[in-house]
């Protein structure tokens, strides 16, 4: 391993991360609000808790009451409890029970609410298997994110699909919060921003269609049950009238402050594109086949390019693994042998698929190192076990939970 890449490589990810962090944008947001007597805290994704403790320490040192709060979030993201707030930990990227619980107490909580009233939401990404209240059997919810997680299918397509099979998706949350005023503020998660698709949109008007859903469905060979299906060919609120929204954070900041961290690295850095939503492994291929392009051009240059997005991955084993690492794996036969080459892809999250990852690295000797530890590049891709390849080779990217979530970036060193 290229240890002065690798060195390079976390510095790059610790302070690509550092910057989006949503404190700041959380406090900058909340200074734009006029806040009413009572205000409800609801905030929820894998940010949820972050979120939540700038609001309240911003509400704190100025002197405006909250009556109190709920935080729903994934499991191990709770840093520590927050006054007047309850804090639960769910499933994701699949609703469980928790999931269930802590949405129902949110509803409970803003059931009765006036025209006095304000509900600060709190939205990340991860919201869409967190806060969830469905309108079909939980069974067949779970059984229909998995299909979906397994297909290929993209944040915007899931999200269509689980819009109408919630009782607080596509803007429904934002009727059962009627006639309180709801001040959204968002952390997104998904290429380009679209404000209904983050978290499946609970508090803002839905622009897909169900013919929408119904090409999803047919697309990708769902199965459904007939309350499904019904489910589906319910329309979603296409106007809402008592909800503000702002967004704070996006994969655009993440990759500006990968190409700062780059070029103060030594390196000339190059921002490829913000908004890839490409299969994993073909990402992977084509950026390491783009680095031997560059590297012959390079000279004697430091060279760097950036991307960011979110990618997909088609399962078709049973293996460990996560969009990141797959990205980063599928480079590492491309570049084998090159000495001043790496590439490595990190989720903002830190936690890269239903792994403790965050990402996967790579250079130009770990196709090498891969070998000699008795295994096999195709057949892990073959499996999607990229979790258990880079394991054996110190190819796991670990940041643990970071707090944030703005999408995935990916970057190639020329050295």
């Amino acid at each position: 391993m290229n240890q002065e890449l690798r060195k390079d490589a976390e510095q790059i990810i610790d302070v690509a991360i550092a910057s989006v962090q949503p404190d700041a944008a959380v406090r900058r947001a909340l200074s734009n609000l006029v806040f009413s007597e009572h205000v409800y805290i609801v905030a929820i994704g894998k940010a949820g808790w972050q979120m939540a403790n700038a609001a309240v320490s911003y509400l704190q040192e100025n002197g405006i009451k909250y009556e109190k709060g709920i935080v729903i979030t994934k499991y191990h993201h709770v840093m520590g409890q927050l006054p007047r707030i309850h804090c639960v930990e769910a499933g994701h990227p699949v609703p469980d029970e928790n999931s269930f619980k802590g949405t129902q107490e949110v509803l409970s909580m803003v059931k009765d609410l006036t025209e006095e009233d304000m509900v600060l939401f709190l939205v990340s990404g991860g919201g869409s298997a967190l806060f969830e209240k469905p309108r079909i059997s939980k069974k067949e919810l779970s059984d229909i994110t998995e299909q979906l997680l397994a297909s290929g299918a993209d944040i915007v397509e899931m999200n269509t699909i689980r819009k109408r099979l919630s009782e607080v998706k596509g803007g429904r949350f934002a009727l059962a919060c009627m006639p309180a005023m709801v001040e959204a503020v968002v952390l997104s998660d998904i290429v380009g921003d679209p404000m209904d698709m983050i978290a499946s949109g609970p508090a803002y008007p839905d622009a897909s269609t169900c013919e929408d859903a119904g090409k999803i469905a047919k697309k990708y060979k769902l199965r459904l049950s007939a309350a499904a299906e019904k489910c589906l060919a319910d329309e979603t609120p296409k106007e809402l009238h008592n909800v503000h929204t702002q967004i704070i954070g996006s994969v655009r900041q993440l990759c500006k402050a990968a190409y700062k961290a780059c070029k103060e690295l030594g390196y000339e850095p190059r921002i490829l594109a913000e908004d890839v939503t490409a299969e994993a492994r073909e990402v992977g291929w084509n950026l390491a086949q783009l680095c031997l392009r560059e590297h012959d051009d390079a000279g004697k240059k430091k060279m760097a390019l950036i991307a960011g997005g979110e990618t997909v991955v088609h399962l078709r084993g049973k293996g460990k693994g996560g969009r990141n690492q797959e990205l980063a794996f599928s480079a590492m036969k491309v570049i084998a042998g090159q000495k001043d080459i790496a590439i490595f892809s990190v989720g903002s999250d830190g936690t890269d698929g239903p792994t403790d990852a965050a990402g996967g690295y790579v250079d130009g000797d770990s196709y090498e190192a891969l070998k000699n530890a008795g295994l096999s590049y195709e057949k892990i891709l073959q499996d999607n076990d990229c979790y258990h390849g880079l394991q054996a080779i110190d190819g796991l990217v670990m940041t643990g939970p970071t707090g944030t979530n703005v999408n995935d970036f990916w970057v190639a060193l020329i050295g």
